[in-house]
């Protein structure tokens, strides 16, 4: 079965989803950020950015874990109850901050679930059982590729972020972002040691997976450590 098909399908999932989200988010009090819209919006946004990537690179396999992942989220969205969290964005540049954000780390997901991946695809061809799913991927070498080219991407948003969030928020520093701006900012660190590795020294295999992994750990807890523990510990 070509994956045209699939490709289509998933678009039109897509599309439900984002009309659902649109309700979610929207209100007439402001947009509402709490954490499981927050969750459903990225979980959305990650499975259209890789169904767009889907169209020209060989990515598809990804939607295995990614896809389900969205409809999760929106499942929690609809039926978990969470505490409302208004966000009023008056100025064009907090909005591009916040897509900025979002973007990297919707990028920086796929990239991470890319190196889970590769570390099966690995792990069996280093034990001779190159069946199942990963025969179907493609070599070793392109997957690795492809990490990286998600990565870099990912680190050029990640920068963009910090950077037009210390230009546009005046005060990065306040109590409700303080954790989340020291741990974006390590995450960043990270990747940045990442990619000098592999340019300086050629890192690549399981180094590559472990600090990969690594840096989307520490900004996974930079963008829901904040709400879990405002939102639904405190909340």
């Amino acid at each position: 079965m070509t994956k045209r098909p699939l490709l289509l399908a998933g678009f039109i999932a897509a599309l439900l989803h984002a009309l659902i989200l649109n309700e979610l988010i929207l209100t007439d009090n402001g947009i509402n950020l709490n954490f499981t819209n927050i969750s459903t919006f990225i979980g959305w946004l990650i499975a259209l950015l890789l169904l767009l990537a889907s169209i020209r690179r060989p990515v598809e396999n990804l939607g295995i874990a990614l896809l389900p992942l969205a409809a999760i989220t929106l499942l929690a969205a609809l039926l978990i109850p969470s505490p409302d969290s208004l966000l009023t964005i008056n100025s064009w540049q907090m909005q591009l901050h916040v897509l900025i954000s979002v973007l990297a780390y919707s990028l920086l997901t796929i990239a991470a679930v890319q190196a889970l991946l590769l570390a099966v695809q690995d792990h069996h061809l280093r034990h001779r059982h190159p069946g199942g799913l990963i025969r179907s991927l493609p070599p070793l070498q392109t997957m690795e590729g492809l990490l990286f080219q998600m990565i870099g991407l990912g680190f050029t948003l990640l920068t963009l972020a910090l950077l037009s969030g210390a230009l546009f928020i005046e005060d990065m520093f306040a109590q409700h972002l303080v954790h989340k701006t020291a741990l974006s900012i390590l995450a960043w660190i990270v990747f940045a040691t990442l990619l000098w590795g592999r340019r300086k020294f050629g890192w690549r295999g399981r180094v590559a997976i472990r600090w990969t992994l690594t840096g989307f750990i520490t900004l996974m807890l930079a963008y829901f450590g904040s709400k879990i523990v405002l939102e639904l510990i405190m909340g």
